[in-house]
Formats: C-alpha cells, structure tokens, sequence
C-alpha cells in the first residue's frame, strides 16, 4: 500500500484499535521475566550462566493462545508430552515501555512458567519496515530447577489460592492508571487530540455476588 493513501493518522488508529481490543475487551495478561544481564554471572571459560538473575516481573497485556499444543513423545525412557505456548504482544506498546523479550527469559501464564524459545516481530502494517503489527513469543514450560517464583495468578479454578480465578478486570482505555495502579498505557489519538479520553474512566468489569453471578460492567440489576 503507498504511503499516499496512509498517514500517520492511519497507523496511529490501528494501533488503538489493537490496543483497545487487547487491554479493554481480552484482558489477558503474562508476567515476563527478563534476565538480568548485570546481575547474572557467566563462566568464564564457557561463556554461559551458571545460574540466572531475574529482573522483577513486568505484567504485559498479551493474546495468549489458549489451546496450548501437546505433542506425546514415545521413546525408550517412556512416554512424555511436550507443551508450546504462543503469545502475541501490542508492537507500539511494548516499544512505548521499552520492553524486548528475548530468547532465554520467561514468563507465566496460568500455573506454568515458560522459557521463550522464539521471539520476533510480526507483519509489517502494509509493508511499512518501521511499523510492525505485533511480536511473537513461544514458550515451552521451563525446566524444573531453571527458576523458581511464586507463581502469580490467575491460575485454575482447581487451586484454593485467592488470586487463582481472577474475578475483577480493569480497562485502561488510555489512562495512566487504573484500579490496578500505573497502567503505562497511551492511546496516540488522544495524545494528538483527535480523541478525548471516556468521561468514565476505566471502566470495572467484576462479578456480582448474588445468585445470577451478572456483571457489573452491564449495569444489570
């Protein structure tokens, strides 16, 4: 597509959209661990660490694939399944909070810690180099021993934790912060006045605690 025919206004529109769809409607989210480059110590023949620093866990809106894929692997030590979970990341908001995933780090999400194994940006929006849609990560679930967390939640109904159903989710909508705290989250046609930030503020969507479980987001009485 030529750059005639689409303008910053263009780019900046697609990237809210995707923005509002991933923050205001999905509300997934994993938590990344970056590896501590200053903090990690390399062998010095080897080159290779010997054991690894983590930064502190930096919550990322993302589209996670919920059906993870299963491979079984049948050999002579029994049988085994191998696990593999793709996430996609907002590109302009994980540029906007400086934040690369890289291969070697890891995230979680649900009751399972992964090691990313791939990560790469996406399509160019319509062939422009500079603008990308998104970024890809795959995981697969970290060896035992590799690092140890608590993990945060959700995690699965099954658990008795109190973070394991999550039972509250707050918008961004292009606040700086929402009942979660400091969202970081920016809106490009708000921030160039094309748009107005909701008179509402984040909006609060959570269960009610009475007999039908409605939600609070509807105004249902």
């Amino acid at each position: 597509m030529a750059r005639l025919f689409i303008t910053q206004r263009e780019l900046d529109f697609i990237s809210d959209i995707t923005k509002e769809v991933c923050k205001d409607i999905v509300g997934s989210k994993i938590y990344y661990y970056p590896v501590s480059e200053i903090k990690t110590k390399t062998h010095e023949v080897y080159d290779e660490a010997v054991k690894k620093i983590f930064d502190n866990p930096i919550i990322i809106d993302a589209f996670v694939d919920s059906s993870y894929e299963k491979d079984t692997i049948i050999n002579s030590t029994g049988i085994d399944k191998s696990y593999k979970a793709e996430v996609f990341l907002q590109y302009r908001d994980m540029a906007e909070k400086g934040i690369t995933p890289c291969i070697g780090d890891f995230f979680s999400y649900s009751d399972i810690v992964w090691e990313i194994t791939e990560a790469r940006t996406m399509r160019n929006i319509y062939g422009f180099a500079e603008h990308a849609d998104g970024m890809r990560i795959v995981g697969y679930p970290a060896r035992q021993g590799t690092i140890d967390l608590l993990i945060k939640g959700p995690t699965d109904i099954t658990y008795a934790d109190a973070d394991a159903v999550q039972k509250q989710f707050y918008q961004q909508r292009g606040f700086a912060s929402n009942q979660d705290g400091t969202t970081g989250d920016k809106r490009a046609l708000v921030e160039k006045g094309v748009l107005e930030l909701p008179e509402d503020g984040p909006r609060e969507v959570s269960v009610r605690s009475d007999e039908h479980d409605r939600s609070t987001f509807y105004d249902e009485e």
